[in-house]
C-alpha cells in the first residue's frame, strides 16, 4: 500500500468525490495511513440527472459502509450549463473542463473552510481521462480564492493506486460510467 501524509500530519481531508470507482482506492489508502476522508459529492456537471443520482447512489453506498462521512452538495447543472455556455463543442481537456474543475473544486475550498478541514484532495486526479495539470491548476486556483485551506496536490494514479481502482471496481461490483459526466463527453461516447 502507498504511504500517504498530508504536509503538516493532518489526519483529516475533505475528498472531492466524483463517483465510487475512482474514490475507492484513494479511500483505501487514506484510511491504511490513518488519514478520514470527508467525502464531499459536488458534481453539478453531471448529466443527465438520472446518471448523477447513481453516482451519488453508489457513492453513498460504499461511504455508509465504511462509516464515513458523505456531504452531498447541491446539484445545480443549470448553473454549470450557464457557466459553459459557448464551450460545448471544446474537446475534452480543454479551458471547458479547466472551468469544471474549478467550480468544483473553489465549493470544495470553501466548503473546507466552513468545516475547518485544512486540506482537501479530488478524485479528478484519479481519471487516465483528465489533464492532471489542469487539476492541479484547479487546485491552486480554489486556494488561492479561500482563506486557511489548501489543496493536498497527489496524483491518485501513482503508487498502485490506479490498478487497485480496478480491483475494487470488481470487487465492489460499482456502477463504472463510460464518461466523466457532463452532457458534452457523453454525446462523445455515443457517437
Amino acid at each position: 500500500m502507498i504511504k500517504l501524509a498530508t504536509p503538516d500530519g493532518s489526519t483529516t481531508v475533505l475528498l472531492h468525490a466524483c463517483c465510487a470507482p475512482c474514490s475507492s482506492a484513494i479511500i483505501e489508502a487514506m484510511l491504511a495511513n490513518n488519514i478520514t476522508p470527508v467525502i464531499y459529492f459536488f458534481n453539478p456537471n453531471i448529466y443527465p440527472q438520472e446518471e448523477y443520482l447513481k453516482r451519488k447512489t453508489e457513492i453513498e453506498n460504499y461511504a455508509h459502509r465504511l462509516g464515513l462521512e458523505i456531504v452531498d452538495d447541491d446539484y445545480n447543472y443549470e448553473a454549470w450549463r450557464k457557466g459553459t455556455c459557448g464551450m460545448e463543442n471544446l474537446p475534452e481537456r480543454s479551458s471547458r473542463c479547466m472551468y469544471c474543475f474549478k467550480m468544483r473544486l473553489l465549493q470544495t475550498a470553501r466548503y473546507a473552510a466552513e468545516r475547518g478541514i485544512k486540506y482537501f484532495t479530488t478524485t479528478l486526479a484519479s481519471s487516465r481521462w483528465k489533464d492532471f495539470n489542469q487539476i492541479i491548476e484547479a487546485g491552486r486556483y480554489a486556494t488561492s480564492q479561500v482563506e486557511g485551506v489548501e489543496f493536498w496536490e497527489q496524483n491518485w494514479r501513482k503508487g498502485g493506486l490506479y490498478e487497485r481502482r480496478n480491483q475494487l471496481l470488481k470487487i465492489e461490483n460499482f456502477y463504472n460510467q463510460q464518461y466523466c459526466g457532463c452532457e458534452y463527453s457523453a454525446k462523445r461516447v455515443i457517437s
